[in-house]
């Protein structure tokens, strides 16, 4: 990731503090970050914002392929699963196009109604802090007694059938 980094150093962009860099491209700015599997980085990830036109995904692909092949590393996409070789470009391209014309023209999510005053009672009743409701001693008691009368009725039985001979 050393190659990969002193790389991107020397391409034009910026790093912002929260270590993301982001890469310009001339058509558009590509965000790098590193890819993380807990504390180790397996690699970078490139995030290529959704516009309408197919320019910078392009644009993103083939700087991101040279800079692969100079850092000797490989250019991966988790999507199509595989390392990218020159014609999957098409391919990404395509799936880059559908996902972004679905976000153009999905309709947004709506949300059921009553569901939001719903949720906000429910928090408003859970930060109270009022602990759980408990059965009172008198339930309580007597829940125990039904229950040790059953089974005692239930032993009995059994006795009384063994004794009988059954």
């Amino acid at each position: 990731m050393s190659r990969v980094d002193a790389l991107l150093a020397a391409r034009p962009g910026t790093v912002r503090p929260d270590g993301v860099r982001e890469w310009d491209l001339g058509v558009g700015v590509v965000e790098v970050l590193p890819l993380r599997d807990g504390k180790q980085v397996m690699g970078m990830e490139l995030r290529v914002p959704l516009v309408d036109h197919e320019e910078l995904i392009r644009e993103a692909l083939t700087e991101a392929a040279g800079l692969a092949h100079k850092a000797q590393v490989r250019l991966f996409d988790p999507q199509l699963g595989r390392v990218l070789t020159g014609p999957d470009t098409e391919m990404v391209v395509e799936q880059y196009l559908r996902t972004e014309h679905y976000r153009r023209t999905a309709k947004p999510m709506e949300i059921t109604p009553g569901l939001e005053e719903a949720m906000a009672r429910a928090q408003r009743v859970d930060g109270m802090g009022l602990p759980p409701e408990r059965m009172s001693l008198s339930s309580r008691l007597v829940f125990f007694a039904v229950g040790g009368f059953a089974i005692l009725f239930f032993v009995m039985r059994f006795l009384m059938a063994q004794l009988n001979g059954e």
